[in-house]
């Protein structure tokens, strides 16, 4: 009987722990305003997207390109989460459409999580949803990621891809 009451709030738990989106969804969000800085590339944040490239290469896609623009938006979405201790897509369409008028974007994707303490970790869980390995091996041309932690320490990411 224990197991019937837990099993929903696991699964509740695993969907709210990591989510991807992209252009077709709605976003019903209230439009922010994005606050766009350069920041300095974290080593977790370089070893997620070396991860992802790596597994790209391993089934013969091309790697990905990073791009500083990608990067400050996924900030932008990254410090929204942190300040709303929530992982969310909210704004979506604010940062897919600000892509696509400044770096030329056609197609924008994106893929969020919290709680994961390392890249490695990150990225195997990407990999085993369909909807976030679907992003990532998706046909896209740049992408960057931005992680930041809360004050309790947790670890909230962002990872966009875009196809110019």
């Amino acid at each position: 009987m224990k197991l019937l009451v837990k099993l929903p709030l696991v699964a509740l738990l695993t969907f709210f722990s990591f989510s991807c989106t992209t252009d077709s969804l709605d976003d019903k969000a209230d439009a922010i305003e994005l606050k766009l800085v350069t920041p300095e590339t974290k080593p977790i944040e370089v070893q997620i997207l070396e991860l992802i490239n790596n597994h790209r290469l391993s089934v013969g896609l091309n790697p990905l390109t990073d791009m500083t623009i990608v990067k400050s938006v996924a900030l932008s979405h990254t410090d929204y989460m942190v300040d709303n201790n929530e992982v969310s897509h909210a704004n979506f369409y604010k940062r897919s459409d600000y892509l696509k008028a400044k770096a030329a974007a056609k197609r924008v994707t994106e893929n969020v999580a919290f709680g994961y303490s390392s890249a490695q970790s990150v990225v195997n869980a990407w990999l085993k949803s369909e909807e976030h390995r679907a992003n990532i091996e998706g046909d896209f041309t740049n992408f960057d990621v931005a992680a930041e932690q809360n004050a309790e320490g947790k670890w909230f990411y962002t990872n966009i891809f875009i196809k110019k």
